[in-house]
């Protein structure tokens, strides 16, 4: 049987979309069982993000006090209360943990 580009109804906003030959050979090759529901922008609205995994990926900078320099820097996660925070510097200058011979 050839394939064919199939018009599918998003359960979402009820708008037509297409389900192209690619997409659905796409879907033989992962051998994924259930038709997609929803159209191209709503799936973009109920996407995590680029991270993916099912985590959203909102790299939020927090601003905070280089306990090295005492520079005020930015950081890409929120600071835990009683742990040291670097900046980019006096991060790269930390000593890494040796190994001891055994």
């Amino acid at each position: 049987m050839e394939l064919q580009d199939r018009m599918l109804t998003c359960v979402d906003c009820g708008a037509e979309f297409v389900f192209t030959v690619g997409e659905q050979i796409f879907f033989q090759d992962k051998q994924f069982k259930n038709l997609p529901k929803r159209c191209k922008e709503c799936k973009q609205k109920r996407a995590p993000g680029p991270g993916a995994g099912g985590h959203p990926f909102n790299k939020q900078e927090t601003t905070a006090i280089c306990s090295g320099c005492g520079k005020e820097t930015t950081i890409p996660f929120r600071p835990t209360q009683g742990r040291p925070v670097f900046c980019r510097e006096c991060f790269g200058q930390q000593k890494k943990p040796t190994r001891a011979a055994g």
